[in-house]
């Protein structure tokens, strides 16, 4: 007992929450689940299955694709990312522990996103399940938009300049 103490001692607190999901679920701790998720708290951002995998690929990992794709459900289910879909092409991730309740602004012309809370809207949340007799549990907004600055002044500090191609014969 004493030694298990000792053992959840040097986990972080979201390591601690994926073993006892997986735990719960009948799955293995394993060394690469542990890393998605030391990975994705160390982000601190926004991020696709892709570019968790090419930090995992920098780090030397040897974290699989297939292990990182199959490992995202269960993290929602742990309560540890939460799962948007910003535009009609892909998925993206976010951890969710300790992070606060908040909004999204999404950039139609470059897909910045711009994270945003307001009192507001948690008000509205609480007043409509009042009306409807309904127990709010969660709520998610994505508001869509175009950058003013590019439309007044031809300039979006968000969009990437594009790469010239030295290599191409066009």
């Amino acid at each position: 007992m004493f030694q298990e103490l000792i053992t959840n001692m040097k986990h972080s607190r979201q390591e601690q929450i994926f073993r006892e999901y997986l735990k719960r679920k009948d799955l293995r701790v394993t060394r690469e689940r542990l890393g998605i998720v030391k990975a994705i708290y160390e982000l601190k951002t926004h991020f696709t299955v892709d570019s968790l995998f090419n930090l995992l690929k920098k780090r030397n990992s040897g974290i699989s694709l297939a292990t990182v794709y199959n490992s995202m459900d269960h993290l929602i289910e742990a309560g540890l990312i939460r799962k948007h879909r910003f535009d009609n092409n892909s998925f993206v991730y976010e951890a969710a522990l300790e992070h606060r309740q908040h909004d999204h602004l999404i950039c139609n012309d470059c897909g910045h996103v711009t994270e945003f809370c307001d009192p507001r809207i948690q008000h509205i949340q609480n007043m409509m399940g009042e009306i409807l007799g309904f127990e709010i549990t969660s709520h998610s907004l994505h508001l869509f938009g175009n950058c003013l600055l590019l439309k007044q002044q031809d300039h979006c500090p968000h969009l990437m300049p594009k790469k010239i191609d030295l290599h191409s014969t066009k």
